[in-house]
């Protein structure tokens, strides 16, 4: 396979098992090695008290997005720490896209930058993300290695 077959090996099995994602309408609209885009509206049953989306859910969207993006390479990943700064509001119809870029990956560590737009472009968020691969474990099992279990 090539690093995008691979990639999209990844987002198709990842997203087959992804509860979350799915509960929360999230699509993941581009993956590539070392990125990935996700998007999200925001719906009523996202809005906090104040009637903007929960800051959670902006951290949801950009955690999803750093997952897809360091799992790209089909090597087990998981998130070691992040942090986000939501520097805007979103509201209620509101479409955020979440797009990740891997910024260094060495050893079994790595560094992703996710930022949050709206759909004027506006940003919403700057998160980044420390990521911790296992290595020899593959994040979805290609076919071949599935048939032989």
């Amino acid at each position: 396979m090539t690093p995008q077959q691979t990639a999209d090996h990844v987002r198709e099995g990842m997203y087959a098992n992804d509860r979350a994602a799915q509960a929360l309408g999230l699509a993941i609209t581009a993956i590539a090695p070392g990125s990935a885009t996700v998007e999200m509206t925001v719906r009523a049953d996202m809005l906090n008290g104040f009637a903007t989306c929960h800051g959670g859910l902006v951290a949801t969207l950009a955690d999803t997005a750093f997952a897809y993006a360091c799992n790209a390479a089909n090597e087990a990943t998981v998130a070691s720490g992040f942090s986000i700064d939501i520097v805007a509001p979103s509201h209620e119809g509101d479409r955020l896209t979440a797009v990740a870029r891997e910024i260094q990956r060495a050893g079994r560590t790595g560094v992703y930058d996710i930022e949050v737009r709206n759909q004027k472009g506006a940003l919403i968020a700057v998160f980044r993300g420390k990521s911790y691969a296992m290595k020899g474990r593959q994040t979805v099992p290609l076919a071949a290695d599935a048939a032989a279990t």
